[in-house]
Parts: structure tokens; sequence; C-alpha cells
């Protein structure tokens, strides 16, 4: 959300300074409801826009800023809080934004799976070269600010390069303690 606030309003990423307040003053809601997710700012739906090619091949430059970062990782403690029982992902959220959770899951792929996936997704949207470079370059930058290829302890490690999406969706559920299986 902070990359489309930051790119839609001239914010470039060497910027430090002018993201840091942006992201101090990011008026972003995030509905949690799982029937109607949404990323809100200032009024306006971005939930398409976040993975949108364009988009994903900024991210990274926004991310490695840590003060921005941390404030970010802060918000978003604060929804969890406030939401009670939700699903949450993220590269810092089984490390930095919610370390105690009753169930932390890393999910892991080969990159190639991960590159296949995301041209899927895309839908023709970008071709094989330019996902490949975002997918790869953003893993490169994100290990410089984030452990998130590593499963912490307590962590749960799921590769999913050989499973579809309904079997990882199984493997998540049957992690899932009963008591929390249903709603709070």
């Amino acid at each position: 959300a902070l990359t489309v606030w930051c790119s839609d309003h001239g914010i470039p990423a060497d910027d430090e300074e002018a993201v840091i307040t942006a992201t101090s003053q990011l008026p972003m809601d995030i509905t949690t409801s799982p029937k109607q997710f949404a990323i809100r700012l200032d009024g306006v739906d971005i939930t398409e826009r976040l993975h949108q090619p364009e988009v994903s091949g900024m991210v990274s430059g926004y991310a490695r800023i840590r003060a921005a970062r941390n404030l970010l990782n802060s918000r978003m403690r604060e929804i969890i809080t406030n939401a009670g029982r939700i699903i949450v992902e993220g590269r810092d959220i089984t490390t930095v934004v919610a370390p105690d959770a009753d169930l932390r899951i890393l999910l892991q792929a080969d990159p190639q799976r991960r590159i296949a996936r995301r041209e899927a997704e895309l839908a023709g949207a970008a071709d094989t070269e330019t996902v490949t470079e975002q997918v790869i370059g953003r893993d490169a930058a994100d290990s410089e600010s984030s452990e998130f290829e590593t499963a912490a302890n307590g962590v749960v490690l799921i590769d999913s390069s050989e499973l579809t999406l309904e079997q990882v969706v199984e493997k998540v559920i049957e992690l899932v303690p009963e008591e929390l299986r249903t709603p709070a």
C-alpha cells in the first residue's frame, strides 16, 4: 500500500525522509472481514493494484527503508490485535510482526515454481523475463532487510513447490488447532 501511495504521489524510494513521512501519515484502512477483504488508501480500494507488475517491481525500494518498515509493521500489529483471529501474510509476519501468533507458517516454493505461478496470476500482463527479474530481484532486495526465507523457532515450514493451492490449504487447515477452527 505504501508503494502505491508513494508512486501515486510522486515520492521516490530514494527520498527516505519523504517516504518515512508518508508512512507515518498513510491514510490506509484495511478491512479484515474474510468475506470483504480490502485495502483502501484515502477511501479508494487499491486491493487489485497491489499485485500488478508495476507495483511489485517497486516494492523492494520502499521496503528497504527500515524506519518505514517499522512503522508499517507496528500498524500491522495493531490491525492483528484489533481483529482477534486473523490470517495474515507477508515476509515479516512470523518473525517481526506476530512472533507470538498461535500458528506461524512459512510457505516456500522453488523460485522457478514461484515465477510460473506469478506469470499465471498476471495472465500475460508481464513477460517471463520481467516476472523473473521481479521475483528474483525482490527476494535479493528483501533478504537484506528481512530473514523471510528462514523459518524461525516455532514456525512450521511448508514447501509448496509440488503442491496445488488446494493441497496447501489442506496442509494449513491440518495445522490449525481444533479450538481455533470455530468462529471467534
